[in-house]
């Protein structure tokens, strides 16, 4: 790095902490701005570097230049007569100004712009880009549509409402790609598993030559002020080639990762979980049974504020609450030592904390009339405004909860991979009465099982053995996984789990030469 570039970047970086600190963490986190660390951004620009043909002069473009954390790299790594050009664009003025003082004696072509809103050019070999984080919820319904059109046009990718910018940041630049161009773009991980990221999964296998995805490790923030389990992925502009491979990497540094796979794009068409890979080999397919075939499962409760609808009883005892509009539910996981909860007498679950769920179809009035010690509690609710919350004020009467009945066995939602136990998800056999609340997956019965267990009563208690034996590496696979290393486990994917324990393969036979008789 010469001199100038060093003096520069060294500018740039103290810039950048003084820009940051002038807006607070909620401003930066509705726009998405979180800057690339240094030491990230050069080693994307070396990698890149390695992807163009030896010798080829660089055209550069990065769609959101911030305040120039990949040109200070390149700048840093190749001769200025190496550049034929450089060109960005930055919306937000905050960053862009001083960003254009900073460059601007480099031939630095920077816009103060939206990118979404420009006509294309495509003429660009190198285009690096740490996109906007800026999540659907903070787009308007017309601003999406707007969006949306331009991806089809762009790159004919249908993008769910649901999608972040950056999944649009990045179909609508391939317009700005040369033939052959490479593309490194550094991204939250999560367009890997979730469903709004299948249109971006399949635009990566079916319009570019998809080259490297690099995960970081999920308890390795790249950014110090998001929580976001990072990746960056390397496609050409060019169709991708028969039998082509993909090579997955994971953990330590885009130069020297802990592991690493190659899987062919036939493969990745077929997955909807690509942070499977490298850990975890291509999926055998199979007609194996699945878990929703023996369960339905559902999120438990979301109470709108479980410091109110959920207390403890004891205090129901102190503020002398009618039992009969309370039901018993179960506290976070944490609470529980156990894999079986037993019950007393009444139902209710035998815990040190018993915990109870306020659930009442009764209008205010009688309420007010008949039960004035509930009708007290309900009006601390509204001095707080909960009934104007958005899950309470869909809800009527507001204090009322969404059926969710007692399941007999369920499963935590949310975890981590790094506890003592090496599982982030565990299953729990509910003898009780209990409810759960969202932190938790209900597994209830379905049709099929319910005739097996007329048989068989204790299957139940074999069953969740066996789902508390299934290797973590599958549960994960299904899942979805966060920064923090934290890993979620929604509904579908944990019914999605193929079935292998022979018995439970064996009911699902029966059950289906039963369909199949009957449909004679």
């Amino acid at each position: 790095m010469n001199t100038t570039v060093q003096n520069l970047e060294s500018e740039r970086i103290q810039v950048q902490q003084e820009l940051d600190s002038q807006k607070t963490q909620a401003e930066r986190n509705k726009l998405g701005q979180f800057a690339t660390p240094p030491a990230l951004a050069q080693a994307v620009i070396e990698h890149g570097l390695s992807l163009l043909p030896a010798n080829a002069k660089i055209h550069f473009l990065d769609p959101a230049f911030g305040s120039g954390a990949f040109y200070a790299a390149l700048k840093a790594r190749v001769d200025r007569t190496a550049i034929a050009e450089a060109a960005g664009f930055e919306i937000d003025p905050h960053y862009g100004e001083a960003a254009l003082r900073l460059w601007k004696d480099t031939g630095l072509n920077l816009k103060l712009a939206d990118f979404t809103k420009q006509l294309p050019s495509p003429r660009y070999n190198l285009l690096i880009c740490n996109p906007p984080y800026v999540r659907h919820h903070h787009m308007s319904g017309q601003e999406k549509l707007r969006l949306q059109a331009l991806a089809l046009k762009s790159g004919r990718v249908k993008l769910s409402g649901l999608a972040g910018l950056y999944c649009y940041f990045l179909t609508l630049a391939h317009q700005w790609m040369a033939k052959e161009a490479v593309a490194g773009w550094l991204i939250p991980s999560e367009f890997m598993d979730v469903n709004y990221g299948s249109a971006i999964r399949q635009y990566l296998v079916e319009n570019v030559t998809l080259l490297r995805i690099h995960r970081f490790v999920p308890t390795d923030v790249q950014f110090s002020d998001a929580l976001v389990s990072s990746a960056v992925l390397w496609f050409r502009n060019s169709p991708p080639p028969k039998n082509h491979e993909v090579e997955f990497t994971l953990g330590g540094t885009l130069a020297k990762p802990v592991k690493k796979m190659r899987v062919s794009t036939e493969a990745l068409a077929k997955e909807k979980k690509w942070t499977r890979f490298p850990e975890s080999c291509v999926r055998i397919t199979s007609e194996a049974p699945r878990l929703n075939q023996l369960f339905r499962i559902k999120r438990g409760i979301a109470t709108g504020d479980n410091s109110f609808f959920i207390i403890s009883a004891e205090e129901m005892r102190q503020r002398r609450l009618p039992p009969q509009f309370f039901r018993p539910i179960l506290p976070s996981p944490r609470h529980l030592k156990n894999e079986v909860i037993d019950c007393d007498d009444d139902g209710n679950p035998r815990l040190e904390r018993k915990l109870f769920l306020l659930d009442s179809g009764l209008d205010e009035e009688t309420i007010k009339r008949d039960f004035p010690n509930l009708w007290i509690y309900l009006e601390e609710g509204r001095a707080r405004g909960l009934h104007e919350r958005y899950l309470c004020s869909h809800r009527s009467p507001w204090y009322s909860q969404e059926s969710r009945p007692p399941a007999p066995i369920v499963c935590t939602y949310i975890g981590r991979s790094d506890t003592k136990s090496g599982k982030p998800f565990r299953f729990i056999r509910n003898l009780s009465q209990a409810t759960v609340a969202n932190v938790y997956l209900a597994m209830y019965p379905t049709a099929l099982l319910d005739h097996a267990l007329q048989r068989n009563p204790g299957l139940l208690d074999r069953i969740c053995r066996i789902l508390n034996a299934i290797d973590p590496g599958e549960l994960l696979g299904e899942g979805r996984v966060y920064g923090g290393g934290l890993h979620k486990l929604e509904p579908k994917e944990l019914g999605n789990l193929p079935i292998v324990d022979e018995a439970l393969i064996q009911i699902v036979a029966e059950n289906r030469r039963l369909e199949d008789l009957f449909a004679a």
